[in-house]
């Protein structure tokens, strides 16, 4: 059964230990796949949604905007929408991100990433002259 993460669940990552369960909140998840993915020559920032922007404005930091993730037993998608700096090839950055991402919450929570989907948002045109 898939979990569709936009809420605040938690997850088991290991229940082997002898000591007890390890769980983590979907909120770390996303936000390990926004950090990466900001990490990415070429990707300007997350897009977020309108509550997202709202909570950005009142000085609270949402490092998980722009990310969703569905979780089913021990493997994850995660669907990223991203804006670019212009200038920048968006497949090549794409490819980057998911690459990055995939490592990262594999790395990180012990998760397989089977899907890593990019949506080019926007791109931020500010520096163009």
């Amino acid at each position: 059964m898939a979990m569709d993460i936009k809420n605040k669940e938690n997850y088991l990552i290991n229940d082997k230990s002898e000591i007890g369960d390890i769980k983590v909140s979907a909120e770390v998840v996303m936000a390990i796949a926004a950090v990466a993915a900001l990490e990415v020559k070429g990707v300007y920032s997350m897009q977020g949604t309108a509550t997202n922007e709202i909570v950005t404005m009142l000085g609270i930091k949402n490092l998980s905007k722009g990310v969703r993730i569905e979780i089913t037993d021990h493997s994850a998608k995660v669907t990223l929408a991203i804006i670019l700096d212009y200038g920048f090839s968006i497949p090549k950055v794409s490819a980057q991100v998911q690459e990055k991402v995939k490592s990262a919450i594999e790395t990180m929570t012990g998760l397989e990433v089977n899907t890593v989907n990019v949506r080019i948002a926007g791109v931020n045109i500010d520096k163009v002259k």
